[in-house]
């Protein structure tokens, strides 16, 4: 396995061949990865894994919280991924080790269809092998440039993500057909060869990449100077910040108590079984980030001294970015609902096969409508680089990052207007098309790529060099505590005293739910766009 640098380096100006077996693993891991998930709420409602519910509304619930736990760990391990790499074993290893713990896992779904342990347990697996190449695939694709061609790596960069919405295209295309016409083992089986297939591409090019050893334990981290700060005492100074972070922890460890005794049945009678491991983990880690931040910002000064001030001024870099990105988890909260909630909601409208212009040959199922998501963002990035923004820009108007993520917050509530009107009718008995949801994933696909494709950017133009790292595992964070909201709105619901207060709203549970997200993404957005007046602009990217 090949650890040094290789022996020549790419000739000036010229794209390292390397970069070929890196983009092919990449396209069949994101088909992989997307095949699977685009099908996993329509299997489960149909499936005997939840037959101990009646079919309808707990059912549903039922498999799309399965779906946000899912997502909630896909997007966690990036940590995991990301701190073994940097530390002991570099990201090649990494990404490699991971990759055939992401195929075991896909064996798993295809072998245990019918075995809830098995397929759950196939289900972590590729969570954890999904979430620990995710932060790792494309830096290590950047440490195979050096400054001879770096001016290719802008091209490479740019065309992963159009790589994963092609990957992504297909996968949500392909994978309701295999599974409605072959069953779960091949709609699950058929990913899983993609992902072998994708790791037997990444190590054919072991030989030829270019791999940075990992840098060990870094005095200066962004965890190390948050200690200092917070240990630090000062004569005359009170310690807010610290009691703050002790506050956070005594917290943080009694939710974590608590959902430990949930997981193992044990939790008292007064405890909401909806409340389970997963959501009071979460919640326990968002309170030791928001609360321990906040006590950190207060005493970051002290670090001083001890650390360069360029570590210092790093960690308040990062602590002012995790508010927008705390600003941005509404935006994922619902958009990854696409994939859950208006599936379900796709079930019952009707397949227009009979109108001449609708491809019957093709879109069968509801859940190939996710297609539509991947195929708007390859053409609405290059719309709003060559068409909108320019335009705009001739008109007056500033198009800076941040009031690009505050309307993509906006744009992804409306959607959820729409989807909430589209309820209404049918609980009345209105036959509604499958076609009309065309209209919110064309508004929840423009708010991605004015969220999403820009908040990457702007990050990596906030921080410095040596924390961008952080910022990628807590941007991956967001998406995380998106899914965490969804699971705490449906477990908010499962109650007596919700049921009846939405039943004397005149709404069903559905509609209810869908107008409240739409209104909690508008909040977010007026949020954001009171914090992005207040936020001091940095420059961080690399001088020339």
């Amino acid at each position: 396995m090949n650890t040094a640098m290789p022996a020549s380096t790419p000739a000036s100006g010229r794209m390292p061949r390397q970069i070929a077996y890196i983009a092919g693993n990449e396209v069949c891991e994101r088909f992989s990865f997307y095949g699977m998930r685009n099908i996993l709420v329509p299997f489960l409602i149909s499936s005997i894994l939840l037959q101990y519910l009646p079919q309808g509304s707990e059912r549903e619930a039922m498999a799309k919280d399965v779906f946000h736990t899912f997502v909630i760990g896909v997007y966690f391990f990036p940590l995991l991924g990301g701190w073994l790499s940097d530390r002991y074993f570099g990201k090649y290893n990494t990404v490699l080790w991971f990759s055939l713990v992401y195929c075991a896992g896909h064996a798993c779904l295809a072998m245990f269809e019918n075995n809830a342990t098995g397929f759950y347990t196939g289900l972590f697996l590729i969570a954890l092998g999904s979430g620990g190449i995710k932060p790792l695939v494309v830096s290590f694709c950047g440490d195979q440039f050096d400054q001879s061609n770096k001016d290719k790596a802008k091209v490479v960069f740019d065309a992963f993500y159009w790589i994963i919405n092609f990957g992504s295209f297909f996968a949500s295309l392909f994978a309701p057909l295999l599974l409605m016409h072959y069953g779960p083992a091949v709609a699950f089986g058929v990913p899983g060869v993609l992902m072998f297939i994708a790791t037997v591409i990444f190590w054919m090019g072991r030989r030829q990449y270019v791999n940075v050893p990992p840098s060990g334990d870094d005095p200066d981290s962004f965890l190390n100077v948050v200690r200092t700060a917070l240990r630090e005492r000062r004569a005359g100074q009170g310690n807010p910040g610290t009691v703050l972070a002790r506050g956070a922890i005594v917290v943080a460890a009694v939710f974590l108590v608590f959902g430990v005794l949930s997981l193992l049945r044990m939790a008292p009678a007064w405890w909401p079984q909806t409340l389970g491991f997963v959501i009071m983990a979460c919640s326990a880690l968002g309170v030791l980030i928001a609360v321990g931040g906040w006590g950190a910002s207060l005493q970051l000064e002290r670090a001083r001294g001890r650390h360069p001030d360029a570590a210092v001024d790093g960690v308040r870099a990062v602590l002012r970015l995790l508010i927008v990105f705390a600003l941005v988890t509404p935006f994922f909260s619902l958009f990854d609902q696409k994939s859950s909630t208006w599936i379900l909601q796709g079930n019952a409208m009707a397949i227009p096969h009979e109108a001449w212009w609708w491809p019957s040959w093709l879109i069968q199922a509801p859940a190939q409508m996710q297609a539509l998501n991947s195929l708007l963002v390859m053409l609405l990035i290059p719309f709003n680089s060559f068409v909108l923004f320019p335009l705009l820009r001739r008109m007056g108007v500033r198009v800076t990052a941040l009031r690009r993520m505050g309307w993509g917050i906006f744009f992804a509530g409306l959607s959820w207007v729409v989807v909430g009107i589209f309820q209404l009718w049918i609980d009345a008995g209105t036959r509604v098309s499958l076609a009309w949801q065309l209209l919110p994933y064309v508004l929840i696909s423009f708010g991605e790529v004015l969220v999403a494709a820009t908040a990457l950017e702007f990050a990596y133009s906030q921080a410095p060099r040596a924390m961008k790292g952080v910022i990628m595992a807590f941007w991956y964070l967001t998406i995380t505590f998106g899914s965490l909201w969804v699971l705490l709105t449906n477990a908010g619901v499962r109650n007596d005293a919700s049921r009846e207060m939405i039943a004397g709203s005149g709404l069903s549970e559905p509609v209810f739910l869908m107008f409240f997200f739409a209104g909690f993404a508008f909040v977010a957005a007026l949020a954001f766009a009171a914090y992005a007046r207040r936020y001091p602009m940095q420059d961080h990217y690399l001088s020339s």
